[in-house]
């Protein structure tokens, strides 16, 4: 199946109206199914919308040439068949490539087969000989529930050789739409193109290296009440105010930064630093292992914690923190504090092993948001870490309702979880995040808007965003994703918000 085009590189982007502030819902298995219930007797059907659509997409993306259309035993096959048909019937070359009983068919999906096989589209068993202008994996969809082995792995592996565009109907098969976990094997398209919403699976976990390009089909129903949703920023738009001219350091809120115990101090004064160039009027550095100034950033003020705390309006506590009793005498203090606290890094892990700590973060009245990585979001759940990476949305969830937080849980495809059941994937951002300090950085860019009066909610959805959009304007440049620093990130950062903040006013 080699051919003459060369496959692009396929980073997962969100579908076109997110990056503007429009909203994509994200539906998960069970929910599509409770959709697919109601709209059973839709006419047209929901089969036949979503292969029309994917026939138009095919048509305006890659014009007239030659298509091959891997078709599996399901309803995505059954898609397959109708898009192959709209094709053919468009004067289309089609082959299909199909080797399932076609008895064993759906109702539906026989149904489209019989009207396919009326056309001038060739049904194969084996690949036939030539060169394709595209790829259409039809196989599995979001139906599948089992590692895909056997011919249907290898059929997957050639689909993964091919050179050319690949384009995915719904979900690239062998990827649980869930959770973005591999089946065993996945096909690694150039487009994913999604029916009814966007799935979690797309943008989390392994789903951001299989998907390509995503672009979302409504198949015209509405939806509304669902609590997933890809992150955009009508998610934190309300904070996106230019500021008055007559205003004073005071008027921007004061951040305490609580960590830094010997030879971890780059943590909390990198947090620091992010908080301060993200906007916080003053920002106090509270550090364990004392220092006299920091020469990169000599605004910032290097207190005691007590006297950082005692002038603080919002705080992150955690950044090179260390497990000192001093350490976990702060953090039962902190947890009684009446205004907005985020616990990263090191007071995650004192929350997982002292279960007092815990109950009083629990019952904080104040706005709590915590930041936890894959392993520390592990420890907080004491499951394997495995475990969370198995279903990142379903672990956020139980953060937030076991802290009574809203939670960011790190990784490709940041989940942001809300006490409520509602959560949201973050789609921007790239590898270049994956080293030492991005995550202290995020931790003060959050702090530094709660300073200002943003509410948690919003707080933490833009700082997620905008530390994303600043990884991707430094990789852009050139300077990522490989060797990007984590204190690159934070001019970057700041001039996303200002960005943004211009474009919203």
């Amino acid at each position: 199946m080699k051919t003459k085009f060369q496959r692009r590189g396929t980073p997962a982007t969100s579908a076109s109206g997110a990056a503007a502030g429009a909203t994509t819902t994200l539906l998960r298995a069970a929910e599509l199914r409770t959709l697919e219930q109601l709209h059973a007797t839709a006419n047209p059907s929901l089969m036949e919308r979503a292969g029309r659509a994917a026939a138009s997409f095919v048509r305006e993306r890659f014009g007239h040439g030659r298509v091959l259309v891997c078709a599996g035993p399901g309803n995505n096959g059954g898609d397959g068949f109708v898009m192959a048909r709209e094709l053919a019937r468009a004067g289309v070359s089609v082959s299909i490539q199909f080797t399932a009983d076609p008895s064993r068919l759906p109702a539906d999906a026989a149904a489209a087969y019989r009207s396919c096989r009326s056309t001038s589209a060739d049904f194969c068993r084996e690949v036939p000989a030539g060169k394709f202008s595209l790829v259409v994996d039809a196989l599995f969809g979001i139906g599948l529930t089992r590692s895909i082995a056997g011919d249907q792995a290898a059929l997957i592996e050639r689909i993964n050789d091919y050179a050319g565009p690949v384009l995915a109907l719904d979900m690239p098969s062998g990827l649980d739409g869930d959770t973005g976990r591999v089946m065993g094997v996945a096909v690694r398209a150039t487009h994913t193109l999604s029916f009814i919403g966007g799935k979690p699976g797309l943008y989390t976990l392994d789903g951001p290296d299989h998907c390509g390009e995503v672009s979302i089909a409504s198949l015209d129903l509405a939806l509304d009440g669902f609590p997933g949703a890809l992150l955009s920023t009508a998610d934190f738009r309300a904070g996106l105010v230019p500021r008055r001219r007559n205003s004073h350091k005071g008027s921007h809120g004061s951040l305490a930064v609580i960590g830094g115990a010997a030879g971890m101090s780059g943590a909390a004064l990198l947090a620091a630093r992010a908080g301060l160039q993200l906007g916080a009027g003053r920002v106090f550095a509270g550090l364990l292992q004392p220092l006299a100034i920091d020469p990169v950033q000599p605004e910032l003020m290097l207190r005691s914690p007590a006297d950082a705390l005692s002038n603080a309006t919002a705080i992150v506590v955690g950044p090179g923190m260390g497990d000192s009793t001093t350490a976990t005498e702060l953090i039962r203090r902190i947890a009684s504090a009446d205004f907005p606290t985020l616990l990263d890094a090191d007071a995650l892990n004192q929350l997982a092993t002292h279960p007092v700590l815990a109950a009083r973060v629990r019952h904080r009245h104040a706005p709590t948001l915590i930041t936890p990585h894959p392993a520390e979001a592990a420890r907080l759940l004491g499951i394997p870490t495995d475990d969370v990476q198995a279903n990142r949305v379903s672990a956020a969830l139980q953060l937030a309702q076991r802290f009574n937080a809203h939670v960011a849980l790190k990784g490709c495809g940041t989940i942001i979880a809300f006490p409520d059941g509602r959560w949201r994937i973050n789609a921007t951002g790239n590898p270049g995040l994956a080293s030492a300090g991005s995550g202290d950085v995020l931790a003060g860019m959050a702090g530094a808007l709660l300073a200002q009066g943003w509410p948690a909610e919003a707080a933490l959805c833009g700082a997620v965003h905008i530390h994303g959009m600043a990884a991707d304007l430094l990789a852009a440049a050139g300077e990522g994703p490989v060797g990007m620093t984590a204190g690159e990130l934070i001019p970057a950062a700041r001039g996303t918000l200002n960005r943004l903040i211009a474009t919203h006013a």
